[in-house]
């Protein structure tokens, strides 16, 4: 991909997939028992799909800052997803975020179309490969936030 955004690394250790587990109540032992998921092809404990997938806010943020007049965005769905590799506890991903299509239907609202790639750090292949839809509403932003 060219023209993409790289969001720093973030750490997906076994406190974070605890903690996650805990929030979905998705306790499977292959994210939650180290000893058994050992015993798995994976050599340990992975995490949730769903919680890398969740990381992307936060690595979107990191690499696209809002931009002036933006007063917020919003998730607004994915077109694709497709969960890659495994994530091993203590892996560090980060997000790369290339603009496929922006396009004003309502004024003062602007749907985006997003490609999107979660590296796994020392990986082979991507944990997850996206085409994300958001929505960005311009106006004023609210008093104490950032532009």
């Amino acid at each position: 991909m060219t023209d993409e955004a790289l969001s720093r690394w973030f750490e997906v250790d076994q406190t974070r997939i605890d903690a996650f587990a805990a929030a979905t109540g998705d306790a499977q032992f292959i994210h939650t028992d180290p000893t058994r998921a050992a015993q798995t092809p994976f050599g340990g404990t992975i995490a949730h799909g769903f919680l890398t997938l969740s990381l992307l806010s936060a690595m979107y943020l990191d690499a696209l800052p809002t931009p002036p007049g933006v007063a917020h965005s919003i998730n607004y769905g994915f077109d694709k997803l497709r969960f890659m590799a495994p994530v091993p506890a203590g892996s560090h991903l980060r997000g790369a975020f290339r603009l496929i299509h922006a396009e004003t239907r309502v004024p003062g609202q602007i749907s985006n179309t997003w490609a999107v790639r979660v590296e796994i750090k020392g990986g082979e292949k991507p944990a997850l490969m996206a085409r994300w839809l958001t929505r960005q509403y311009l106006g004023q932003t609210p008093a104490g936030e950032g532009a």
